[in-house]
């Protein structure tokens, strides 16, 4: 069995879609056979996910599996290995690093259990 990184898009569409276009990216692992197997559990496991809802304001929330876009076999698991970059450009730098502040307190004073939603 090799393990997968995987990155499976869902947008989320809430009331009548008149907002700014929102897409949640998630880095899954998967342990499978092949690359076709990894494959076919990473779809089967967003579509599983696709959920519709209403929130608290009672407007009805969409959460759309879009596809994976993104598949890696990973090789050997090392101390420090790099599974994932991506560049981000920002107009507002200042606003970039509080938020990245933000997460790193949360992770390091909070639940990060909960935060993941693994709790």
């Amino acid at each position: 069995m090799n393990w997968y990184l995987t990155k499976l898009i869902f947008r989320i569409i809430c009331g009548d879609g008149q907002h700014t276009a929102q897409f949640d990216e998630q880095l899954r692992l998967i342990q499978a056979g092949s690359r076709e197997e990894a494959y076919h559990k990473a779809h089967s496991m967003g579509m599983k996910e696709e959920e519709i809802f209403y929130n608290q304001q009672l407007q009805l929330v969409q959460w759309q599996f879009i596809s994976i876009s993104e598949l890696y076999q990973l090789g050997e698991l090392i101390d420090g290995a790099e599974l994932y970059s991506r560049i981000e450009e920002r107009e507002n730098a200042d606003s970039y690093l509080h938020l990245v502040q933000k997460k790193a307190e949360q992770i390091r004073f909070g639940n990060t259990l909960e935060m993941l939603n693994l709790a």
